[in-house]
């Protein structure tokens, strides 16, 4: 059963990563082929995740493990989103908080037994490690109680939502492949700084489309404004001008 499971999770892993590409690459309004790829990304992600969640309990790997809970959690809450034109997260949707706290308890138990520990490691870990990942994955679930208190998000928190969850997971699951199974995948690249680049490449990709939907429409609907009241206010003065002139 571990060979197999093993085959699954590193090809739905694949899988996730080229679906992954397709979606950032396709035109993202409406449905159409940004769409399909996205739907294949949630089914092979949650595969990957899911299958690297059983394969820790053959290989101890707390960090992992949380790692896997939590990218099943933020693919599914990146889905609802989409899902939900106000972006509500209620009814079956609220299942996909179930991984989340999971992978909480999963980091926050890591980094007591690390604390415990002699050496400060805690399956090859230090406290340090769990923490980061159990602060983010904290945060992620505090914005789920902020939004079942709000109900609803606007359009722009919506698309918002759905892409940093989305392309964190995608950091996570290409962070893995290039960075945590150099020995197996890569050995012929080992401790090479280019494995860093498709990990960076995504954190780019996240800044450039949060920046995008977040702020500059908002930038760009500032300087329309401020030049269109400038342009009010000639119009007015040169009107005031001309009447007083008639006068």
């Amino acid at each position: 059963m571990f060979f197999p499971l093993l085959v699954l999770h590193i090809a739905a892993g694949a899988l996730a990563l080229l679906a992954a590409l397709i979606a950032m690459a396709s035109r993202k309004r409406g449905g159409g082929l940004h769409a399909r790829a996205g739907s294949l990304f949630v089914l092979m992600m949650s595969a990957m995740a899911a299958s690297a969640v059983v394969l820790t309990w053959w290989e101890p790997d707390r960090l992992t493990m949380g790692a896997g809970l939590w990218t099943l959690y933020l693919v599914h809450t990146s889905q609802q989103a989409v899902r939900s034109r106000a972006g509500k997260l209620e009814g079956t949707g609220l299942l996909a908080l179930i991984p989340g706290f999971a992978a909480l308890l999963a980091f926050g138990d890591g980094a007591l037994m690390a604390a415990q520990a002699q050496d400060g490691q805690f399956e090859g870990t230090g406290m340090a490690g769990f923490m980061v990942f159990g602060l983010f994955t904290a945060l992620s679930l505090g914005l789920d109680a902020s939004l079942i208190w709000r109900r609803a998000l606007a359009p722009r928190q919506r698309v918002a939502r759905h892409l940093w969850r989305m392309t964190t997971a995608t950091f996570l699951a290409v962070t893995s492949l290039f960075l945590g199974q150099q020995d197996d995948v890569f050995p012929w690249m080992q401790g090479s700084p280019v494995l860093l680049v498709p990990s960076l490449l995504t954190l780019v990709f996240l800044l450039y489309w949060i920046l995008r939907v977040r702020f500059a429409r908002n930038w760009l609907g500032a300087i329309i404004g401020f030049t269109r009241s400038k342009a009010d206010d000639g119009a007015s003065t040169s009107s005031a001008l001309t009447q007083k002139g008639q006068a």
